[in-house]
């Protein structure tokens, strides 16, 4: 018979460890809730474990949204304490503090967060986004060669090519295209484009809607869905476990497909010596070169490459396109002024535009440049500390605060590109702001569409590139117009955490009659 004083004693003991979580917990609690408050630093509010973006996560607003609300919270403060989850963190307002981490004090905030372990998902955790320390300095310098302007020029005829049969299926489509969603429209053609430019496969989205690339890269890059909410949220509030499950991000199939993709490629290529002016053979070219090193590619280095391209120019290259078509549909005058340079880039070259040619329309730089400040495709910038850092207080009244090992710092792009202090009338359209008079006034620290420093995006002039020849085709061929569908102002979706458009962007086309070419 069990003895009376060892079932008190056992009791006492579960209270006792109950009452020790408890104050744990509340522990825990009061720390996240008051962590920046008692360090003397302006913050906004947050929930404890769920951060300061809890209302992203519940879908009560979108991330653009609640980035321009933390940064309007204290408009005169050089930055603001935040909880990233349960991580410190802090907004960066001043660009010169923008200026001093991401580039004089780099080595002491040189990664991005990372939540994927690339033992257990090695696609998405060993590309060069994700990658940390040496090894993303390794993979940087392995793949900085692959994008320069030479390298450019050495792709473009075939972004070019599909940039054309692109435009000859809306052209000869009418019908169509009289009112439709940009977004769907735009990533079939970077779908295309990265298909063929980064794995060497050619796919006509448009006549081949259901074409498998297009549907992985669908699935990759689709955040709104609840089970992978469920998912993102498990790897951010438990990675231990996500990693003893070995969990994956991507779903399976998706992962399979791009592996399966590239692998095959890579043998095919090897054992026919065939040669291909694609992303794939200049990363082939990067592994042969360093074969005899240390940090030699290999076959999954190369498909986590392969897929960020795709993944980056599937997703953020098709935004910045639907909102140039929104921007130029809205504004004539700025539509029929860059219709005029393209043209005459068109009439010089007999139809076609060459890269150099592409790099000299200035105007067209202008209208890109200005949708970027307007409508930045990535609205929030991350870095994670490495090594303890001092900031100095961030105004009148405050304490300095320390960034210890471990804490993330973040520079709010879509903030920035929407104060009036450094973009006067900022929801204004105005490519002026980029002409050769004004662009020296644009302060370089608050004007992030790329990143900076070391960290910058590495495939910006890929990106650009790609763009500018498909919207010089789309305004040499087509009139773009607003329709009953087109919403003013935009209104971004909260179901994600890009700065997609809630319900799409819509515009007409109307085809340009007795064009020469």
């Amino acid at each position: 018979m069990e003895s009376p004083s060892i079932s008190i004693s056992f009791n006492l003991l579960v209270v006792g460890l109950i009452v020790i979580g408890l104050a744990k917990l509340i522990s825990l609690f009061y720390e996240q809730s008051y962590y920046w408050t008692r360090r003397q630093v302006p913050t906004v509010s947050s929930i404890p474990f769920l951060g300061s973006g809890w209302e992203t996560l519940v879908r009560l607003i979108s991330m653009p949204d609640i980035v321009q609300q933390w940064y309007n919270a204290h408009p005169d403060v050089r930055y603001i304490g935040t909880m990233n989850f349960a991580t410190p963190s802090v907004m960066l307002r001043d660009p010169e503090l923008i200026k001093d981490i991401g580039i004089k004090h780099f080595e002491q905030f040189p990664d991005h967060e990372s939540f994927i372990d690339e033992r257990i998902d090695p696609v998405f955790g060993k590309n060069i986004f994700s990658l940390k320390g040496d090894r993303w300095k390794e993979m940087r310098n392995t793949l900085s060669p692959t994008f320069t302007a030479s390298k450019m020029r050495f792709m473009f005829d075939l972004v070019s090519q599909c940039s054309k049969e692109f435009t000859d299926y809306l052209y000869t489509h009418p019908e169509q295209f009289t009112s439709v969603e940009t977004k769907d429209l735009f990533t079939r053609y970077t779908n295309d484009v990265i298909a063929t430019a980064a794995f060497g496969i050619s796919v006509n989205s448009l006549e081949n809607r259901d074409n498998e690339f297009f549907k992985k890269g669908a699935d990759a890059t689709t955040f709104g869905g609840f089970l992978r909410l469920l998912k993102f949220l498990f790897f951010r509030l438990s990675p231990r476990l996500s990693k003893m499950i070995g969990i994956k991000f991507l779903s399976r199939d998706t992962g399979n497909f791009f592996e399966k993709v590239v692998a095959e490629t890579v043998k095919t290529r090897d054992t026919q010596k065939i040669v291909r002016p694609d992303m794939i053979h200049l990363l082939m070219q990067a592994r042969d070169k360093d074969k005899l090193t240390s940090h030699q590619l290999t076959i999954d280095d190369i498909v986590a490459q392969a897929f960020i391209f795709f993944l980056a120019g599937f997703d953020t290259s098709s935004t910045l396109m639907i909102y140039i078509a929104y921007e130029l549909a809205l504004n004539p005058d700025v539509q029929e002024k860059l219709r005029e340079e393209v043209d005459s880039h068109m009439a010089e070259g007999n139809g076609k535009i060459t890269y150099e040619e592409l790099l000299k329309m200035e105007y067209m730089e202008m209208v890109v440049s200005e949708t970027l400040r307007k409508h930045p495709p990535v609205v929030l910038i991350d870095r994670i500390c490495a090594q303890k850092f001092e900031l100095p207080p961030a105004g009148p009244g405050y304490a300095s605060a320390t960034v210890n090992p471990g804490d993330a710092v973040t520079f709010p792009v879509f903030g920035l590109h929407r104060d009036p202090k450094y973009f006067p009338d900022p929801e204004k359209f105005d490519p002026e702001r980029f002409s050769e008079q004004n662009k020296d006034k644009v302060n370089p620290y608050a004007y992030l569409p790329f990143g900076i420093g070391p960290r910058k995006c590495i495939g910006n002039r890929f990106a650009l590139m790609e763009t500018k020849i498909l919207i010089a085709n789309l305004v040499h061929r087509f009139d773009l117009k607003p329709t009953e569908k087109t919403a003013v102002p935009i209104v971004y979706s909260k179901s994600n955490f890009s700065i997609n458009p809630d319900g799409g962007i819509w515009i007409g086309l109307e085809k340009r009659e007795g064009l020469a070419f």
